[in-house]
């Protein structure tokens, strides 16, 4: 079993000719916490999406576990992965995004249960089973049966987390997932990021939460304009930096 999760390799993505990604080169260690920092547009994001294969790279190499994302290596060269394929990696990452998309005609255990049972063909009563102890987990065991418009922000955020876990991921990606929350709603959804951390789960975390980064992080990385300016442990980075535009930055919203 690899002790590296994730290995980026002088990634590039264009979006025509904006270039967005400019060769990311990074490493997380099986258990690791990222915290990603940096203003809107540096490429967080698209790099979160580029590690499911929701955005296609456009040069350079990334793994997840040892195997290439999206491509085969065959001859020196990358060929695209069957969709088939792709969707069945991507069930092994999974992802919480600024905005919960859930479905509002479904209940939250409904929500939670629907992956397994219809990707991963987990029977029914399990799935629920199951998806009554990730509801737990997250703080939420008295709203299976609650739709989602009955739910605050940050339950619905919850719910989410619950749902990417009910593939049993081997890594969650984060983006920006306390941003569309009113303030007295981010913490607890910060809390239950805490006890994932704390379980040992492998995550990359793009936020704007200096104080989650300080406390949680093993690797702190701030990006700007599609590249790595300074990474390093959250007190070196955070309280520390050796760059410029790091600390530009960090005065900002310090």
């Amino acid at each position: 079993m690899s002790e590296t999760m994730i290995r980026a390799e002088d990634v590039h993505k264009r979006f025509g000719r904006l270039e967005v990604l400019k060769g990311i080169d990074l490493e997380v260690a099986r258990g690791e916490v990222m915290c990603m920092l940096g203003p809107s547009g540096s490429g967080k994001s698209t790099f979160l999406r580029c590690i499911n294969h929701l955005e296609k790279i456009n040069a350079g190499r990334l793994y997840v576990d040892g195997e290439l994302v999206g491509y085969r290596e065959s001859g020196g060269k990358l060929h695209e992965l069957p969709e088939r394929e792709v969707i069945r990696k991507r069930a092994q990452i999974g992802m919480v995004f600024q905005h919960f998309n859930l479905f509002p005609h479904m209940t939250a255990l409904e929500n939670v249960c629907l992956a397994p049972i219809r990707v991963a063909g987990v029977p029914k009563d399990q799935a629920r089973r199951r998806g009554r102890e990730l509801l737990a987990q997250v703080g939420l065991a008295d709203k299976l049966d609650t739709y989602p418009v009955a739910l605050s922000g940050g339950q619905q955020q919850r719910v989410a987390i619950a749902r990417a876990l009910a593939m049993a991921p081997k890594l969650m990606l984060f983006d920006e997932p306390t941003s569309a929350l009113d303030p007295e709603l981010v913490g607890e959804v910060l809390d239950t990021m805490r006890h994932l951390a704390f379980d040992g789960m492998t995550m990359i975390v793009v936020t704007h939460e200096i104080g989650f980064a300080r406390e949680v992080a093993d690797t702190v990385v701030f990006m700007d304009a599609g590249r790595v300016v300074e990474q390093g442990k959250p007190a070196q980075v955070l309280d520390s930096p050796r760059e410029e535009r790091t600390q530009a930055f960090l005065w900002k919203v310090l």
